[in-house]
């Protein structure tokens, strides 16, 4: 069984953009609908570049929770973004910035959640110290509006300026 370990953030500026060392368009939907009380999993499918992939999570918020990642051929994953997911697919450009000892991957939302960048770390275990830079701003790991499920369904443009930080 895989565990996804990772933090979340929101950022101070653009001071990363210039560290980036990778970026890759990705498209996204949901397969399954998790305001079913009795969901206990996101089903996703994501095209990654040329990639494409399924992906489940357990749907703990946190630190960590239970991930299953299975490659899948792209035109499969065109066809269920196309006629499968529940909601909206999400798109957004995802960036690779090495700062001390770990990638960020910082992702540029785009369409119903243009203006929206959240910057996530992977970690080998919860007590992995994170080095922070600078332009790392609020922790919003424990934050359920910021997971890209809840972004299906509740999208950052129709947020309040409240709940925008």
């Amino acid at each position: 069984m895989a565990r996804e370990i990772e933090r979340k953030f929101l950022l101070k500026n653009s001071d990363w953009k210039k560290l980036a060392f990778q970026e890759t368009h990705f498209a996204q939907g949901y397969l399954n609908d998790i305001s079913d009380k009795t969901a206990k999993s996101s089903v996703r499918v994501r095209l990654e570049g040329n990639e494409a992939n399924m992906n489940i999570k357990s749907l703990e918020i946190g630190l960590s929770r239970d991930e299953y990642e299975f490659s899948i051929p792209v035109e499969d994953a065109k066809k269920m973004l196309a006629t499968l997911t529940v909601g909206p697919v999400i798109e957004k450009v995802r960036y690779l910035v090495k700062y001390g000892n770990h990638t960020w991957e910082i992702d540029e939302f785009l369409g119903d959640n243009a203006g929206l960048v959240v910057a996530e770390v992977e970690m080998e275990s919860e007590d992995d110290v994170v080095e922070m830079p600078d332009w790392a701003g609020q922790e919003v790991t424990d934050e359920v509006r910021f997971y890209n499920i809840s972004l299906s369904k509740y999208p950052f443009k129709d947020w309040s300026e409240d709940e925008k930080l």
